[in-house]
C-alpha cells in the first residue's frame, strides 16, 4: 500500500512524520527504511507533553479543590483535561516510539499504540459536544436544566463518551487496518498499518467533522438568541444598564466556543492533509506544512489551561492560589476570623472562598 503513495514525497519525509495520529505521511517500504529519531521533533513533542500534563493537571486540581468550580460544564472540561493529560503522558510517548518503528513484529501492540491518540481525540470531541449541549439546555430549556444536568447525569455522559471514543479508536484492532507486506522488517509505522480510508471516511467525516458541525450550529443559535435577548432588555431599559444574566451567558458561551474553535483550528489541517493524500496520492505535500500540522494538532492539548486562565476569572484565581501555595480556609466551617484570607472566586459575581478544604502552605 505504501508504494501507492506519492513517491515524490517519500524522499523528503523523515521518520517522525510517521508518528502523527492521524498520520498523513507516506513512507518508503519498511525493508528500505532505517528508522532513526529526529532530535528537534522529539524535543518539541516532549515539551508539548510536559506542558500538557502540568497544565491540565492544574485544571483538574482547580475543579477538585474548589466547590464553586464543580459545575456540570466544568465536569465536561475536566474530562477534556484528562484526555489532554493522557495525550502528554501516553499518546506522545507512543507517537515517539512509533516514529522510530517501535514496537517491531508485534501488530496488535502496534495498533494499540497507533490508536491511542485517535481515542483521546475522539474523547475530546465528545467532551466538547457535551459542553455545547449543556449550554444549549441552559439557554433554551432553563426550567428543565436542574433535572437534566445533574452531576450524576454528567458523570454518566462522561463515561459513555469515553466508552464510545474507546470503541472508535479500537476499530483498526477489530480488523480495519492494512496487513504488513510479506518480507517487511516489521516496523510499526502509521501509514503501513492504519488504513487511510478509515482515517478519512470513518474517523474524520463521521466522527470528527459531523460533531464539529453540530457544535458550531449549536453555538450559532446560542449567540443569536442571547444577542436578541440582550437587545430586547436594552430597549426595555431605554439603552441603560447591562444585560445581567444574559451578558454572563454570552461571556461563558464565548469562552467555551473559543475552546471549540481552537480545537478545530489545531486539528482540521492534519485531517485535510489526510484527505488530500487519500484522494490525490500523486500530489506532493511540503515537509514543512506536514510537520507544522502534526505539531499543531498535539499542541492543542496545551492551549486550554492558558485559555481558562485568560478568559475565566474563577479558573484564573484558582490557578493563582494553587501555584502560589495559598492557604485556603474551610467554607462555613469556622466562625472565628482567620489571620489569612483566601482568594475568592466567582464566575457570576458571587463572593465565595476558593474551596472548603484547608491547605498547609508547603512553601513555608
Amino acid at each position: 500500500m505504501a508504494a501507492m503513495i506519492n513517491a515524490g514525497v517519500n524522499s523528503s519525509l523523515p521518520d517522525p512524520l510517521r508518528n502523527a495520529v492521524p498520520a498523513a505521511t507516506p513512507s518508503p517500504a519498511p525493508d528500505e527504511e532505517q528508522a532513526s529519531p529526529n532530535g528537534p521533533y522529539m524535543a518539541a513533542e516532549l515539551i508539548i507533553a510536559a506542558l500538557s500534563v502540568v497544565g491540565n493537571l492544574l485544571v483538574c486540581a482547580a475543579v477538585g479543590l474548589d466547590r464553586k468550580l464543580r459545575t456540570v460544564t466544568n465536569y465536561f472540561l475536566v474530562s477534556l483535561a484528562v484526555a489532554d493529560v493522557c495525550v502528554g503522558a501516553v499518546a506522545i510517548p507512543c507517537a515517539i516510539l512509533t516514529g522510530v518503528g517501535l514496537p517491531r513484529d508485534n501488530l496488535p501492540l502496534c495498533l494499540v499504540m497507533l490508536s491511542v491518540l485517535i481515542m483521546l481525540t475522539q474523547s475530546s470531541i465528545f467532551s466538547l459536544l457535551a459542553v455545547a449541549v449543556e449550554r444549549y439546555v441552559a439557554i433554551f430549556m432553563p426550567f428543565r436544566y436542574q433535572a437534566l444536568m445533574t452531576p450524576r447525569n454528567a458523570v454518566l455522559v462522561i463515561v459513555v463518551t469515553w466508552l464510545l471514543a474507546f470503541l472508535i479508536g479500537l476499530v483498526p484492532l477489530m480488523g480495519w487496518h492494512k496487513t504488513p507486506p510479506p518480507g517487511s522488517s516489521g516496523h510499526c509505522f502509521f501509514v503501513l498499518i492504519v488504513d487511510m480510508a478509515y482515517m478519512v471516511y470513518f474517523n474524520f467525516f463521521a466522527c470528527v467533522l459531523a460533531p464539529l458541525v453540530v457544535m458550531f450550529l449549536i453555538y450559532a443559535r446560542i449567540f443569536a438568541t442571547v444577542k436578541r435577548q440582550l437587545r430586547r432588555i436594552e430597549a426595555e431599559r431605554g439603552g441603560g444598564g447591562g444585560g445581567g444574566g444574559g451578558a454572563g451567558e454570552m461571556k461563558t458561551a464565548s469562552s467555551l466556543f473559543l475552546v471549540l474553535f481552537l480545537f478545530t483550528a489545531c486539528w482540521i489541517p492534519l485531517h485535510v492533509i489526510n484527505c488530500f493524500l487519500l484522494l490525490c496520492p500523486s500530489c506532493p505535500v511540503p515537509f514543512e506544512l506536514l510537520l507544522t500540522a502534526i505539531i499543531l494538532s498535539h499542541a492543542n492539548s496545551v492551549i486550554n489551561p492558558f485559555l481558562y486562565a485568560c478568559k475565566m476569572k474563577a479558573f484564573r484565581d484558582a490557578f493563582k492560589a494553587i501555584l502560589t501555595c495559598c492557604r485556603m480556609p474551610r467554607r462555613h466551617r469556622h466562625t472565628q476570623t482567620k489571620n489569612i484570607s483566601a482568594p475568592h472566586l466567582s464566575l457570576r459575581g458571587h463572593d465565595e472562598p476558593l474551596c472548603d478544604c484547608e491547605f498547609s502552605n508547603p512553601c513555608g
